[in-house]
């Protein structure tokens, strides 16, 4: 196996798979594989989580980038690694570089999470903020390796990356060999490129379903066109699958080898990630939750048993708070609502009063009384409930409604 860096064009086979296997054996986990009996419930047939946010630096970054970094020549290690990255492909360049003995410095956006930036520096290397979004990160990392010499170390855009990510393939032939279908998170493509490599080698049958967040969907018209298209402006709460164009090496593959890319929407990334929480007990940041939130969308497309891959766990803690909040009241579980009324003594003990009889958690209640939309006479209250469900939620409006309250919002 050759991990030259002059053919970054060159096919990844199977062999390059077992290679990167090989080289990886005491690196990498051989992360776990866990059932759960609700998605197997909703679809009718077993459905089990590839649990790579626990992997070490808490996705399969650290597959890719150790492989690559591997197959340096020793005049390359020399000169040392770059990379640009908001979190997970940050975090596995460090680590993978520490391990080897090759210095890394990592371009990160300003706005990049401090856990992420602390977590960089943790695990050995130089960290420096630039810009505000990754394209400006990876053009400043490009100029540093154009300038320095240092190795610019693609997050997906090179078949050492890729046959490094197609391990996560291997495992899950190894550990559940009855596997019909595997859905995979996108974003440039390199996980789900490597996991086609292997499987399909493999085994032909397995179905492949890539999964992308609606808000960054390059590769459905890219696939239309037949060559990689950029989309502007991606944005979505996933930041892991959050890229705007596919990579050049990986959109061959997933052409070829993938059966089929899915979209998800916002509402159904907050929904999984609350899922696996609450179900499987898994920390799961939003692109390692796509595949869930894939299987809830349309449980009848998918036949089992189905592996989901939970590609990472890396979330910020504010976000997290965020998603949950969001996965909450898509699932009507948490409802704002806005009510006008008189100001007056006692007003709103008895508004809270009608929300007591419904069985409405109050959570935080916010009380404005000086406002231009105002009548002099009347204030407004917005007040965050904790709600049972959509059913509870249209109980809770009625009761307003009948109690003579004007919801604004």
């Amino acid at each position: 196996m050759s991990y030259g860096t002059a053919d970054s064009l060159r096919p990844v086979t199977l062999d390059d798979v077992r290679g990167a296997q090989k080289m990886l054996s005491g690196v990498a986990r051989t992360t776990a594989m866990e059932g759960s009996r609700y998605l197997s419930r909703l679809i009718g047939a077993p459905v089990h989580l590839k649990c790579e946010n626990l992997q070490r630096t808490g996705s399969f970054k650290l597959r890719g980038a150790y492989v690559r970094i591997s197959g340096l020549l020793p005049e390359e290690r020399a000169a040392g690694v770059v990379a640009a990255s908001a979190g997970n492909h940050a975090q596995g360049v460090a680590l993978a570089s520490s391990l080897l003995g090759v210095r890394s410095t990592v371009f990160m956006p300003r706005g990049a999470p401090l856990p992420k930036i602390s977590a960089t520096r943790g695990y050995g290397a130089e960290v420096r903020l630039h810009g505000q979004v990754v394209d400006e990160t990876l053009a400043a990392a490009q100029e540093y390796a154009a300038r320095t010499g240092a190795v610019f170390i693609h997050p997906f855009d090179h078949p050492d990356v890729i046959a490094g990510q197609g391990t996560v393939g291997l495992e899950i032939l190894e550990q559940c060999p009855e596997v019909r279908t595997i859905v995979v998170g996108i974003g440039g493509g390199g996980l789900a490129a490597g996991i086609a490599v292997a499987v399909k080698a493999l085994r032909p049958d397995v179905r492949i379903v890539g999964v992308q967040a609606a808000g960054a969907a390059a590769y459905p018209p890219s696939l239309a066109a037949g060559y990689p298209v950029a989309v502007s402006g991606p944005a979505t709460m996933a930041d892991g699958i959050k890229v705007g164009r596919p990579g050049d090496v990986p959109f061959g593959i997933v052409a070829d080898l993938v059966d089929e890319v899915r979209t998800v929407s916002e509402d159904e990334l907050s929904t999984a990630l609350l899922l696996c929480l609450e179900r499987a007990k898994l920390v799961v940041e939003p692109a390692g939750a796509s595949p869930v939130a894939a299987l809830l969308s349309e449980p009848g497309a998918f036949e089992g048993p189905v592996v989901a891959v939970l590609s990472g766990g890396n979330v910020d803690p504010v976000l997290m708070q965020r998603v949950l909040l969001h996965g909450m009241a898509a699932q009507g579980r948490y409802l704002t609502v806005s009510v006008r009324l008189t100001d007056r003594p006692g007003a709103l003990a008895t508004l809270l009063g009608v929300l007591t009889v419904v069985d409405a958690n109050v959570l935080d209640v916010s009380h404005v009384r000086t406002d231009p939309r105002l009548g002099l006479t009347e204030a407004e209250v917005e007040l965050h409930l904790e709600t049972k469900g959509p059913e509870h939620c249209t109980e809770v409006g009625r009761a307003l409604h009948e109690a003579g309250y004007t919801v604004v919002g």
